[in-house]
């Protein structure tokens, strides 16, 4: 029988006490059903990993990766493996899990399914945000959940212009804006009062944050499209732009950020019992399926 993922990587939340003894027990039980096991360099002052990769390293030897921590562990390594075609598959150590959705007290059972083949598997596209300033790229960032248009500390609204596929969508005054993909509409975006899109959609939701005009709502588009947002000239605010909360870059008045969708998706590992209107019951308080249907 052919052995399946036989070389394995552990990405892990630095910083994070638990995370060492749950990839050292991980680390066991692959070694055990005869995997090669490789870690991620944020585990370098770990005892027991004896040798550290950088992330692209890790993605061209191994043949899955575990992530062990919460969702924005796996949103950083989202961005970081995109376009190596490496499944991953994570271990919940956060708080919600709508990611990572193995428990650690489960690690033995599930992460054991998944290595005899009993998985199920999604394909999640990201966003490529890119900052044009007078014509120029000056920078360019993933996201697997959103990105974001936002003020920073000052009590004013920002103002700014909203293009899709060429097409002007509005000129509003907010406090920012969220492009959020199907992943990402059940984080900062659902707070705003945007909808939940099922992952399997093609799709890209704008949720205004907090607009002076109470008719601008939420926005469902082709994941297609391509998004053009203007700060407008002359605007007293300072203005930045964050992809999934932790990539952020201060904008100036007149700068364009253009989002399209990265042509290449990240593969998603679930067990076969994953379900994703489960996991909403579940995360969002939603109330459980009587037991008698």
């Amino acid at each position: 029988m052919v052995q399946r993922f036989p070389t394995i990587g552990l990405i892990g939340k630095q910083g994070d006490p638990g995370v060492a003894g749950t990839a050292g027990a991980l680390r066991a039980l692959l070694e055990e059903r005869g995997h090669t096991v490789l870690f991620d360099e944020g585990f370098a002052d770990s005892p027991g990993a004896t040798a550290t990769h950088g992330r692209d390293e890790l993605a061209q030897r191994a043949d899955l990766i575990v992530v062990i921590g919460g969702d924005g562990t796996l949103l950083s390594a989202a961005r970081s493996l995109a376009g190596h075609d490496v499944p991953m598959v994570g271990v919940n150590l956060g708080r919600l899990g709508f990611l990572v959705d193995i428990s650690p007290r489960e690690i033995t059972e599930r992460i054991g399914e998944i290595l005899a083949g009993h998985y199920v598997e999604e394909r999640r596209f990201l966003l490529r945000m890119e900052v044009v300033r007078a014509g120029a790229p000056i920078m360019q960032s993933d996201a697997l959940n959103d990105v974001v248009l936002h003020k920073g500390c000052v009590a004013r609204m920002l103002e700014f212009d909203t293009r899709v596929d060429g097409r002007d969508l509005y000129t509003q005054r907010s406090d920012g804006l969220i492009v959020a993909t199907p992943t990402g509409s059940t984080a900062y975006a659902l707070s705003g009062g945007g909808p939940i899109l099922h992952p399997a959609l093609d799709a890209i939701v704008l949720v205004p944050i907090c607009p002076h005009t109470l008719s601008n709502r939420p926005i469902v588009v082709s994941a297609s499209s391509e998004i053009r947002i203007v700060v407008r000239d002359g605007h007293p605010v300072p203005a930045q732009i964050t992809c999934d909360g932790q990539i952020s870059v201060e904008l100036r008045n007149g700068d364009e950020v253009v989002i399209r969708r990265r042509p290449h998706p990240i593969r998603l590992l679930h067990t076969e019992q994953h379900d994703y209107f489960g996991l909403l019951r579940a995360k969002l308080g939603w109330g459980h399926t009587p037991k008698n249907r």
